[in-house]
């Protein structure tokens, strides 16, 4: 992986700040520069997928993040329009329906994984329940956890539960074939500020605006306080977070696109080789179509 995108990746070995990550860096790309590379980078990803398809070894989860107006439909229609979307799934997750909430928080989140050799796209994911969730404890209220009965009772042991049932969850996904990638889209207050002003200027755009948004961009420091949190307590390894400056969309969707291409390419996929036997029915159907 090139130097300019291996600093956007959250190891988990060191104590992880928002500060120390620019949301306007480019890694000294410009747009033209970009968009080139974008291209020969969804070539790559085309033919990744088709050998993960193939050797339905592994699956993939890629989990997008980010405050409103951060890009995270635009990253994904832009990178992922070159795959074949029959091996692909795109999952948004909105408010949990009466049904989910009966359930664990969990619970959504593992019905819609991605089957071996294929890859499954989720905007949002679980880590809302420890985002707009920690932002809101009220919200966890509604899921009726034995004990929790009063916000007062959403204290530190409950969160850093939370979080161990994530790093628990991602880890035995991973021991059995499914590989994270985890993005950030790091998107500054300033930039929000003027994306939001774009989307009321411009009809066509009005309809992506919601005066929620609004409201949550009141709480922007607190929002800043649970990603920290979050990333710095689900960075592993073996899933680490990717904090992507989110300021220049074009930069954005050229650093998702050549992190999921080098993550892939480091599974070493390859195709079946056909056995004995069936590498001698393949040449007797050869020869019986030839005879036709």
């Amino acid at each position: 992986m090139k130097n300019e995108f291996k600093g956007l990746i959250v190891q988990g070995d060191k104590k992880f700040s928002l500060k120390n990550h620019k949301t306007d860096f480019t890694g000294g790309y410009n747009k033209e520069k970009a968009k080139d590379a974008l291209v020969n980078s969804k070539i790559e990803l085309s033919h990744l997928q088709e050998k993960l398809y193939a050797a339905g070894k592994h699956s993939v989860l890629i989990i997008f993040q980010a405050m409103d107006a951060a890009g995270k439909d635009s990253a994904i229609e832009h990178v992922m329009s070159g795959l074949n979307p029959q091996g692909c799934q795109v999952y948004s997750f909105k408010v949990p329906t009466s049904e989910e909430y009966q359930h664990d928080f969990l619970w959504r989140h593992y019905k819609a994984l991605p089957e071996r050799g294929r890859i499954g796209i989720h905007n949002r994911s679980h880590y809302e329940n420890v985002l707009v969730c920690k932002v809101h404890p009220e919200y966890v209220l509604s899921e009726d956890i034995p004990g929790i009965t009063d916000v007062k009772k959403i204290n530190k042991d409950f969160w850093k539960q939370r979080y161990q049932s994530i790093r628990n969850f991602e880890q035995h996904l991973t021991a059995n074939g499914t590989v994270i990638l985890k993005f950030f889209l790091n998107v500054s207050k300033d930039e929000q500020k003027q994306r939001f002003l774009d989307r009321i200027e411009d009809p066509t755009k009005n309809w992506k605006f919601s005066s929620g948004d609004i409201k949550e961009r009141a709480l922007w420091d607190k929002y800043m306080e649970a990603y920290e949190d979050a990333i710095n307590e689900t960075s592993t390894a073996e899933s680490p977070w990717h904090v992507i400056p989110a300021d220049k969309k074009w930069f954005a969707r050229l650093a998702i696109s050549e992190i999921i291409e080098d993550r892939l390419k480091n599974l070493d996929l390859k195709f079946p080789v056909l056995g004995a036997d069936e590498t001698l029915k393949l040449t007797e159907t050869k020869n019986a179509l030839l005879a036709e």
